[in-house]
Order: structure tokens, then sequence, then C-alpha cells
């Protein structure tokens, strides 16, 4: 699962399907078998993610042990690491590229209706994804006034979304799989990390007076964390 994620966050974003991974640097098609072996280095330019490639790796291997043997854990290894693997494209995209691709949102949504279906039933299934879509759409139209706003007071162009439309697609994704109610509070948890993580990122820059007002912060990752924290953990919910 970990090859798989680094595989599809490397070609993803620049093909939009399936195919031969290319550098992001310099363009140059990089071998699949490299990612089994982890030698994922461009031959060309260098260029590598070997941090991010390690990271993702090692991680999946202590999600596998957890799920196998924690009693915590609230779901089986199979769908468990299915889950986290379509967690961990979205999140290792966005934190690289700002950006949740609809092709990622579509087949998340086919599997959050499975598992949702298939935890929940139907009907609580389809009202989490509901919830979970209106929700972020609202706070994507907020956003936008925000911005709005304050471009006019500043008398600034911008083209900046405070929230991206990805974010939205993938608050209906998580609805799907949490259903309802549960959507509230993973949403709550997503939204809560979000706004405390930036409070102490903005406090350390202005400290070390590099703060950049426009500066983008992913925030799908900060959905995800909610969402894992509910499916995952069994005393929750």
């Amino acid at each position: 699962m970990g090859i798989l994620v680094n595989y599809l966050a490397d070609i993803l974003p620049f093909k939009r399907t399936l195919g031969t991974p290319v550098c992001d640097k310099c363009g140059n098609t990089l071998p699949v078998f490299s990612y089994f072996i982890w030698k994922q280095k461009c031959p060309v330019c260098g260029q590598t993610h070997f941090l991010r490639k390690w990271l993702v790796n090692i991680f999946f291997i202590l999600a596998s042990l957890w799920l196998y043997l924690s009693p915590l854990s609230r779901l089986q290894i199979t769908p468990g690491l299915v889950l986290l693997a379509f967690f961990g494209v979205v999140t290792v995209i966005d934190i690289e590229h700002r950006v949740i691709l609809h092709p990622v949102s579509i087949v998340g949504a086919l599997l959050g209706l499975f598992f949702g279906v298939w935890k929940h039933g139907w009907i609580i299934t389809l009202l989490g994804g509901a919830a979970g879509y209106f929700s972020m759409l609202g706070l994507y139209y907020f956003g936008i006034l925000v911005v709005r706003l304050r471009a006019k007071r500043y008398s600034a162009l911008t083209e900046q979304e405070a929230l991206g439309f990805g974010d939205v697609n993938l608050g209906g994704v998580i609805g799907l799989m949490l259903g309802w109610p549960a959507v509230w509070l993973g949403l709550f948890i997503g939204i809560l990390t979000a706004g405390v993580v930036s409070f102490f990122y903005i406090l350390v820059m202005l400290f070390k007076q590099r703060y950049d007002a426009n500066l983008a912060i992913p925030y799908g990752p900060f959905l995800i964390f909610g969402a894992v924290v509910i499916m995952f953990i069994r005393w929750l919910i």
C-alpha cells in the first residue's frame, strides 16, 4: 500500500491517469520497478522525494501492524489499509501540490459509498454524504466572500480561494464514510485541528518575520485526520 500511494502521488498530479511516472522537475520518465526497491531517484536530474517515500512506506508498515494487533482498531486490516491508501494519496498530493484531484475524489466517492453502505446502510450513508458536502460547500463560499472583501479593502486583485473545491468533494466523501450523524464530529475534529495548527504556524512565522498572508495551507489532511480518528478508534463512536 505504501508503494501504491507513492506511485499514485507521483503520477496523478501530472497525468490524471495511470501510466509510467515522470520526474516533477525535469519530466524524465521514471521506471516503475524502482518503487519496489525503494530506489526512487531521477537518473537525469537526481530529483527525489526520498523522505516522503520512506515515511509513507514506514507508515503503512506500522499501520498494518496496528490494525492487526491493536484492540482499539475498529476495522479489519484489509478495508483499513484500503481506506488509509486513499487518504494517503489525497494527503500527499494536497501537501505537495495544494490540490485534491477530481479523479481521486470520484474514486473516493465510490469507495465511501461502498464502505458506508456496508457499515451503516443506504440512508445514513447518503445523509452523511450530503451533510459533509453541503457543509464544506457553505464554508467554500464563505471563504470566497472573505477573500473578496479582503481584496476590496486593500484594493488588491486576487484569484486565491480560502478553501478549494476539492475540499468540498472530500467533505462529501468523508460524509459517506462516516454516515449521519458521525460526519459532524469528524468535520469538527478536522476543522478544529486545522485552526489550532494554523494558529501556531502563523505565530511561528510572525516570530521569524516570515509571515505571508497569501500562503496556502493544505486543508485536506486536517479533514482526513478527523475522519481517521472517528473511523479507526473503537471507543469514539
